[in-house]
């Protein structure tokens, strides 16, 4: 198995042990519901922020140099400025 199943499968018998506790009121988590939701919104704003951010801006060196070879193909779309013509 590789290290991403690995981690999957752990991750699934957590939330299946977690599942059955809170069904027989063992709660693991002692947290009312305003908090976990806060955590929750909080946690989706900032991986949404991450995700989006990493994903289309070159920040790693794979994707500068991916950016610098788009350009020296000219693959990219640039805005071609437009001069101002007054008659």
């Amino acid at each position: 198995m590789d290290k991403g199943t690995i981690i999957r499968t752990i991750m699934l018998l957590l939330a299946l042990v977690n599942q059955f506790l809170v069904i027989y009121g063992k709660s693991p988590l002692p947290i009312d519901s305003l908090l976990a939701e806060h955590v929750v919104s909080g946690l989706f704003t900032v991986v949404t922020t991450l995700t989006a951010w990493f994903k289309n801006n070159y920040v790693t060196k794979t994707g500068m140099k991916q950016r610098k070879t788009l350009i020296e193909k000219g693959l990219t779309k640039k805005k071609k400025r437009r001069k101002n013509i007054r008659k």
